[in-house]
């Protein structure tokens, strides 16, 4: 099989201005809804595209925890190589990609810690296996073996049993969008793009060719 030969015919809906809401994050959060109800597999699997200060873009899988009209929102190692870049370069991509309704959402913007009390509210409600996993791996540092996970998280569950607190190096982020992108696949590689992006406080809403 050539690898170039691969295509396929996106004829599964469309997206207008006039049908499409005003506000991206009611847009989002009507596709979101729709991911969901379709059974898509992990609709709230989304990438982070994060640059360090050598301008070398990175991207990571992760998955959204929350939104609403303050930001998208997810949890992970502040030490990782995410983390790093985050706080080098405090901004950020998200990308979600529903293979099955032929869909796309790109969000832009600045990237915050969470609040303590997020972070805590939220790594009480994991499992404990998640709970001790945030213990036992030095995430995106090298090791030697799967063996040195396997020990730390024998080690800190001895150590904290049923209530392992939060690590310092564990919390929440928030992506504050400055910009959105909706992308509909259509016949003929003629798909629909709407961007959404703040102009003094507001959001002008705009199409882009595909």
């Amino acid at each position: 099989m050539n690898i170039a030969d691969l295509r396929k015919s996106y004829e599964k809906a469309e997206l207008s201005e006039h049908a499409s809401h005003a506000q991206p994050l009611h847009q989002f959060e009507q596709w979101f809804n729709e991911a969901l109800k379709s059974e898509v597999p992990e609709p709230n699997a989304m990438t982070v595209a994060t640059v360090n200060s050598d301008m070398r873009p990175s991207t990571r899988v992760v998955l959204i925890k929350d939104f609403d009209e303050r930001g998208i929102v997810w949890y992970t190692n502040y030490s990782s190589r995410k983390g790093q870049e985050l706080a080098g370069n405090p901004f950020a991509a998200l990308q979600f990609h529903w293979v099955e309704l032929e869909r796309v959402v790109r969000i832009e913007g600045r990237v915050e810690k969470v609040s303590d009390e997020e972070s805590d509210a939220y790594f009480n409600s994991r499992p404990l296996d998640s709970r001790i996993g945030a213990w036992a791996s030095p995430q995106s540092q090298v090791i030697d073996s799967r063996t040195v996970l396997v020990a730390n998280a024998a080690k800190y569950g001895a150590q904290f049993l049923l209530q392992p607190p939060r690590p310092a190096h564990w919390g929440g982020y928030r992506l504050v969008p400055d910009r959105w992108e909706f992308w509909q696949g259509r016949k003929s590689r003629l798909h629909d793009r709407l961007r959404y992006r703040l102009d003094n406080g507001q959001w002008v809403r705009e199409r882009l060719a595909p």
